[in-house]
């Protein structure tokens, strides 16, 4: 390493060799903002259907507090006004209902269970589905309905 007036002029030199060959950049680059925007498109066309409950039923109306999300994904059994039975978003038959209750039962942490019946089902139908409901083990039965 030299000290003194020749090391001085070489290091002028190199600095005026670098200022000579830059150039400012005029423009943009948006290529880094275009990538991160379509990730978070994907994220969200991804997550938005698994925001919504597939199976329109027309709730009654209630005034009750909303329940306390659990970890685990809540078992639902839905009850339309064409009296169709729907454990969370399948369809299943009336004569199914208790083997796939009593299965899916075995594989949960929680006995707890969902009802969501349409305002215009008849009360026994509603009635004898919770009769059954209990009688397979599930103590913990919520009934579902809208906010007024």
């Amino acid at each position: 390493m030299q000290i003194g007036p020749k090391a001085d002029s070489r290091a002028k030199k190199r600095q005026k060799g670098i200022n000579r060959n830059f150039v400012p950049m005029s423009e943009i680059n948006v290529t880094p903002f275009v990538d991160i925007m379509l990730v978070l498109l994907i994220i969200f066309m991804v997550a938005a259907p698994l925001l919504s409950v597939g199976i329109e039923v027309d709730l009654p109306n209630t005034n009750a507090k909303p329940l306390a999300i659990e970890k685990e994904r809540p078992l639902t059994l839905t009850l339309d006004g064409d009296n169709n039975i729907f454990i969370n978003e399948v369809r299943i038959n009336i004569q199914e209902l208790r083997l796939k209750l009593l299965a899916i039962k075995k594989e949960r942490e929680t006995d707890e269970i969902y009802l969501r019946a349409s305002k215009d089902m008849e009360y026994q139908k509603v009635a004898s589905i919770l009769a059954l409901v209990s009688n397979i083990g599930y103590s913990q039965i919520s009934l579902v309905t809208d906010t007024e």
